[in-house]
């Protein structure tokens, strides 16, 4: 299998409010680097899994709404731990439609993806699935 990543990184605060996350359930910040891996059986006619520029600004602008947000204020995150992991699945899932709509050209040949946010040289979680 073939597989194209780009890079990028987004800054947040939220807070984990669970006795399990022991200090980080008050409000605290965050910067993640985000990888979006895209994998295919093959690479195209020109050589490519998928042209680079696309796969970051599909990334970029799928970050976008994140940016220097406070997490706990989003509607779409009311009642939801914003933990590393579960922002992987939904970054993910962002992706995944953009995909769809076709911004990665010919999204017929995506089979999959992977989202990691790496939240330090200690610790990184991704979602990876299926397209």
């Amino acid at each position: 299998m073939f597989a194209v990543e780009v890079q990028d990184h987004i800054m947040i605060g939220h807070s984990l409010p669970a006795e399990v996350f022991g200090p980080a359930q008050g409000m605290h910040g965050a910067t993640f680097t985000v990888n979006m891996t895209v994998f295919t059986k093959d690479i195209d006619s020109h050589g490519l899994v998928v042209d680079i520029g696309l796969a970051s600004e599909v990334l970029s602008e799928v970050l976008d709404p994140l940016r220097y947000k406070n997490l706990d204020e989003l509607d779409k995150f009311k009642g939801k731990f914003t933990t590393t992991e579960f922002l992987c699945k939904y970054i993910f899932d962002q992706v995944v439609l953009e995909v769809h709509k076709g911004r990665l050209e010919d999204d017929s040949r995506v089979e999959k993806l992977r989202v990691s946010l790496e939240e330090s040289y200690m610790a990184r979680a991704w979602f990876e699935g299926e397209v």
